[in-house]
């Protein structure tokens, strides 16, 4: 029977995993084209014919991405749009602690809503949030790259 997993447990995986998602991604990613969909061939163990399926483009780059990480033996976990996560998950996922994301949310820099005493956060507005600061930090370190070249700091 096959092990069905929510979508918010990671999944880790064994050596051999690891070592098969390693090959597997090299023979995926030279497939990986820039078009609305693609056509892949598959023939399942033990079956006579091989069939033909049509899959998004971003569903093939997603499982070429998979089993990188995989390869690498980094846990994998799917999250939802629509999810709404607890404080815990929430930090995790912007790798902070519980207090720290709690401070966010009561700052209104994250919306949230509450649950009795508890907050919850829609997975949408954590990563519209880390879209956010990840762009605030990449302006500057563009500002500091251009100081320091002004300033001849010996960064090329």
């Amino acid at each position: 029977m096959a092990t069905v997993l929510r979508v918010l447990d990671p999944v880790i995986p064994t050596e051999a995993e690891s070592q098969l998602a390693e090959t597997s991604s090299r023979a995926l990613s030279g497939y990986v084209r820039d078009e609305e969909g693609q056509t892949i061939t598959v023939l399942p163990e033990g079956a006579e014919r091989e069939q033909a399926v049509r899959i998004p483009a971003v569903a093939f780059r997603l499982l070429v991405n998979i089993l990188t990480q995989m390869a690498k033996g980094n846990a994998i976990r799917f999250t939802p749009v629509h999810a709404e996560l607890t404080t815990q998950d929430a930090a995790d996922l912007l790798n902070v602690s519980r207090p720290h994301l709690v401070s966010l949310l009561e700052a209104g820099q994250i919306p949230c809503r509450r649950v009795g005493t508890r907050h919850r956060v829609l997975y949408r507005d954590l990563a519209a949030y880390k879209r956010r600061i990840d762009a605030d930090r990449r302006a500057t370190l563009d500002e500091l790259t251009v100081q320091a070249q002004e300033l001849n700091m010996g960064y090329d």
